[in-house]
């Protein structure tokens, strides 16, 4: 998160806890028109498996925390409230969120370039303190989360039986797929600071990219 998202989230993160709800991260977006204020929410951890959010509690967290800018007034000028649940490519938002998914692939921006790049993608081996280490082509890739500009993972759609299995060859690996042809395949508008425009969704999250 930026700096003015870290703000942001410090002071909106107590609301949405106190609606037995997480507060994952928020993402900050300027524009010449008018910001971006994006909130990511979930069910607290110890709950995931019992219930999810849906679309009323992130238009209640909406009404809540916009009445709170309103008063606060962390944000000149016009911009857009955005709440939404995190989805299947989930965002992670500092060192504690990486280390939740240990094991998994993420994709990742970072602030500034490091080893000569900016963008990488590979599996989340560890978290030491505030650094996160990532397995990039074999190779491990530490980087201080205060330098993750944005991450997401990148979802297992074989395993969420999304996509079919492939062998070595890039070919389709269930069972009387495999002669197959090789074509064949897979088959907020600006507002005022005071009145901003939200919008609620309860999955379907932006690109990482």
């Amino acid at each position: 998160m930026t700096d003015k998202a870290d703000d942001i989230a410090a002071l909106l993160s107590p609301t949405v806890a106190s609606m037995g709800l997480e507060l994952l991260g928020i993402e900050y977006l300027p524009a010449p028109g008018g910001a971006t204020v994006r909130l990511y929410i979930d069910v607290p951890q110890a709950q995931a498996e019992a219930r999810s959010v849906g679309i009323e509690e992130c238009e209640a967290v909406s009404r809540e925390v916009s009445a709170q800018l309103d008063v606060e007034d962390p944000i000149s000028g016009n911009y857009t409230l955005e709440v939404s649940s995190p989805g299947i490519d989930r965002p992670l938002f500092g060192a504690a969120q990486f280390a939740r998914y240990v094991g998994e692939s993420a994709k990742v921006t970072l602030k500034l370039p490091q080893d000569g790049r900016r963008r990488l993608q590979g599996a989340i081996l560890r978290v030491d303190g505030d650094t996160v280490v990532f397995d990039v082509d074999g190779a491990e890739f530490a980087t201080a989360a205060v330098n993750i500009e944005k991450a997401r993972l990148v979802p297992d759609w074989v395993a969420l039986g999304l996509a079919p299995a492939q062998d070595k060859s890039g070919r389709d690996a269930r069972p009387g797929k495999q002669k197959q042809g090789k074509n064949q395949g897979a088959a907020g508008k600006p507002a005022a600071k005071k009145n901003p425009t939200n919008k609620a969704a309860a999955s379907g999250s932006p690109d990482a990219e």
